[in-house]
């Protein structure tokens, strides 16, 4: 009896596999994608959707204005900065300053170095030699300093910079290079210079009132972004507020989109916080289909989205570093790279900003001091999900420490083939450019005891990549699954980075990857008549 039964459950899955192997050939491919199987067929559409935003996994060029390209005339625009600012010579390297009393401002706030959007263009040929998708520019609103996150009027643009012309027209020539444009978005705070909230501060029936939290139960008179004075805060508990910042056709937010800008950086999004930011995020995109709004998130990026696009994925950074560092383990850094995949979701994690350094933190070449350091965290940059941010200068190897050491003019002395950092940034730029896998693949943690191993994967065997990181000081042997159903048994993975190759057994790989060693392994699949493994996997 028991015989019988088993013979009958083995018949019933016999005719079950069998009946699913008969609808998988009644299935219609697309003549694109002849040899697809179902599951490929199954997540056709999601992947084309991939393909097509160009918020996925897009390379961005951030940019300080000011300290980006030298004017054409440094001293015909002396007068746009009237004392106490000081307008510096290009070769100068800015240093922390002295508390300006009439001011109310730190030195080194008010000091400039000339650039504008006019000296920007000039170099647009350089950006586009690098390679990147996305140009963003920090704060470019009217403000007191050099750093504009004190903005005086939204809706105008700093006459150091140029004007809101210029902006459109920077938007314009972007697109025509098949670039786009972001820009900094500081609605958490304005500037105490500003005659908004001036004139809210002394008058009670002022206009401007709603806009800011005043009164004798602040310790300064009035609510200021952790109590700095020069900060303070906007109140976007107001209706009427929150209608000019994103409400409003004409808006802040929406306004710049509809001339022709692609998106927003958000500053302190954190602060913000999720209501707001949602409403402002649906805005933007009723604005400008398509648009992308990222938020400075310093806190673990789980729930941030969809009220915005994508983070600045600092938790990222900060694993990265401390594991480059060796202050975190490999291994437990991989756990904490794959539960963030988990709990963020690949989509959002796509659209988010890969950040090593910017004009917040040291620059890369000073929190990571040794050259193969540096290349690790890049390569991580490059290979890990998600958008990489490049901070202007990092790709020629610029020094700088904390505020306002990393804001520095740029070195375009250092523009040139025997610069190595330059070599090998660049080097990683190409082989994001020519890699679907890395632009839009999905992650897949390796089991690695030793190293950070991981492998992006798509619809198609041509654009897996394997990476492996091994930050210690001696060589590693690491025997993994390559958990990828379409990379052949006998066939070779090649690293684009020295050109190794490896032999793949039965879908695992046996690697030993050299100390303070990356690898970046594609498949090798090659074009010819003669017999392939690939002949017949999309």
């Amino acid at each position: 009896m028991l015989r019988r039964s088993a013979i009958t459950l083995a018949m019933g899955l016999l005719l079950a596999g069998c009946a699913t192997t008969s609808t998988e050939r009644t299935i219609t491919r697309p003549e694109s994608a002849p040899y697809a199987n179902v599951h490929e067929l199954a997540r056709a559409d999601e992947w084309a959707a991939r393909d097509a935003d160009w918020r996925n996994g897009a390379v961005v060029y951030q940019v300080l204005l000011d300290r980006f390209a030298p004017p054409a005339d440094l001293e015909a625009k002396r007068p746009l900065y009237p004392s106490p600012k000081k307008l510096r010579d290009w070769s100068e390297t800015p240093t922390r300053g002295t508390y300006v009393e009439s001011a109310e401002v730190w030195s080194h706030e008010i000091d400039f170095w000339g650039g504008d959007f006019a000296s920007l263009t000039s170099k647009l040929d350089y950006i586009d030699s690098l390679g990147v998708d996305v140009l963003y520019l920090n704060p470019i609103h009217l403000a007191y300093t050099n750093h504009k996150y004190d903005a005086q009027d939204y809706f105008e643009v700093s006459p150091e910079f140029g004007s809101r012309e210029d902006v459109k027209k920077l938007a314009a020539e972007l697109h025509k290079r098949g670039k786009r444009l972001v820009l900094d978005g500081v609605i958490n705070h304005m500037g105490r210079t500003s005659p908004h909230f001036q004139d809210a501060l002394k008058n009670p029936n002022s206009p401007w009132r709603p806009w800011f939290n005043i009164g004798p139960q602040y310790k300064l008179g009035y609510r200021a972004w952790v109590n700095v004075p020069n900060l303070p805060e906007v109140n976007l508990e107001s209706p009427e507020v929150r209608a000019r910042i994103y409400g409003d056709p004409d808006s802040v937010i929406q306004g710049y989109l509809r001339e022709g800008v692609d998106g927003w950086r958000l500053d302190v999004a954190f602060d913000i916080g999720f209501r707001w930011l949602s409403e402002l995020t649906e805005a933007a995109h009723q604005a400008r289909p398509g648009s992308v709004v990222i938020g400075e998130v310093w806190n673990y990026p789980e729930q941030w989205m969809p009220a915005l696009d994508g983070v600045m994925n600092m938790t990222l950074r900060e694993v990265l570093v401390q594991m480059v560092n060796g202050r975190a383990n490999p291994a437990a850094a991989a756990r904490q790279i794959e539960r963030l995949v988990e709990d963020v979701g690949t989509e959002p994690l796509l659209k988010s900003w890969i950040i090593l350094d910017n004009h917040d933190t040291v620059r890369l070449t000073n929190s990571l001091t040794e050259p193969w350091q540096r290349q690790m965290a890049q390569v991580m940059q490059f290979t890990l999900p998600g958008s990489p941010c490049l901070y202007y200068g990092t790709e020629l190897g610029m020094t700088g420490g904390d505020d306002p050491e990393q804001r520095a003019p740029m070195r375009w002395d250092l523009v040139n083939n025997d610069n190595a950092t330059y070599k090998w940034t660049k080097k990683l730029l190409g082989l994001r450019k020519t890699s679907r896998g890395l632009r839009i693949g999905d992650y897949r943690a390796l089991d690695t005891t030793k190293t950070l191993g991981f492998l992006r994967l798509t619809d198609r065997a041509a654009d897996t990549v394997v990476v492996f990181a091994n930050p210690s000081n001696e060589d590693v042997t690491e025997f993994v699954t390559l958990r990828d159903s379409k990379i052949m048994s006998y066939s070779k993975l090649k690293d684009a980075l020295e050109g190794n190759e490896f032999l793949v057994m039965a879908g695992t790989l046996t690697i030993t990857v050299p100390a303070r060693g990356t690898f970046v392994l594609r498949p090798v699949i090659e074009d010819t008549i003669e017999y392939t493994p690939y002949k017949r996997v999309q």
